[in-house]
């Protein structure tokens, strides 16, 4: 089979399928079984291997049961760099860059991010600002695991730790960063399947409202920023005014930050010192 066959079958069989973007998932699947970048695809001209074509049935299979690319291929491309990521961890998602360039913008030598995962947003903001040190906590050491070797692979030094939150951590930084578990458990049934069935639940919903991540933040911020940090997490796009509320209860100034599709998606805060 020519590539250009392949293309064409992959992409009818995504969309028979019932897959949005069909052909995109399907160029983003062949690319990484021959090992090349989507773009590649238009121009290449070459017949696939009987062992091209069992790899790609079985990822194509995989994203007809609503697997997310990420997952099948391996990685996905955040920010400037390229995070493995696993059933272990979330896919990090364009939105969170918005975390990132935010962060970017105020001044910090030291960065705590709670709930790191695949550590892409940590490890983003040290890749970004060298001789900044950096500590990301999880409570899944699975996702830890990942996160540990994306900084080795993208050649950032960070400091990995299994915590609830805060739990163990010691000293103040001139940052902290979370993209917490925000979706309430009655949004959940509502999710793609590609969501709700393949990625870790620990790391989307608490079970709860969707705000109890935020109120444990809140509550240990204040002495776990150095004098004049930032606080920066991502929430919902409900989600502004009560977690604003939730941080000013505790102290803070806050502004609700949107993102490139103008919705609400981030919420900076700054303590007295």
């Amino acid at each position: 089979m020519t590539l250009a066959e392949a293309r064409a079958a992959a992409a009818r069989r995504l969309a028979e399928a019932g897959i949005d973007g069909a052909a995109r998932d399907a160029d983003r699947i062949l690319a990484a079984v021959l090992g090349v970048e989507p773009g590649r695809l238009r121009v290449m001209d070459r017949d696939l291997t009987g062992d091209d074509l069992a790899r790609l049935d079985r990822g194509l299979a995989a994203r007809a049961a609503r697997q997310p690319v990420a997952q099948i291929v391996g990685f996905r491309d955040f920010y400037a760099h390229r995070f493995r990521v696993t059933a272990d961890t979330l896919d990090p998602r364009p939105e969170t860059e918005v975390v990132v360039q935010a962060a970017l913008d105020v001044p910090w030598a030291s960065v705590l991010d709670l709930g790191t995962g695949s550590g892409a947003i940590l490890i983003s903001l040290l890749a970004a600002r060298r001789g900044a040190a950096g500590v990301g906590t999880d409570i899944s050491d699975a996702a830890l695991a990942v996160a540990r070797d994306n900084a080795r692979r993208i050649g950032v030094t960070a400091e990995f730790r299994r915590a609830d939150w805060y739990g163990g951590v010691v000293g103040r930084f001139g940052l902290i960063v979370s993209n917490p578990p925000y979706i309430a458990l009655s949004e959940m049934a509502g999710l793609s399947p590609d969501v709700r069935d393949w990625e870790p639940h620990s790391a989307l919903t608490d079970g709860s409202d969707g705000l109890t991540a935020y109120r444990a933040i809140a509550a240990g911020a204040a002495d776990h920023l150095a004098p004049g940090g930032h606080l920066l997490v991502e929430i919902g796009q409900s989600q502004g005014d009560a977690v604003s509320s939730i941080l000013a209860e505790a102290g803070a100034e806050t502004r609700v930050m949107a993102d490139l599709d103008g919705r609400d998606r981030v919420v900076w805060a700054r303590f007295p010192a």
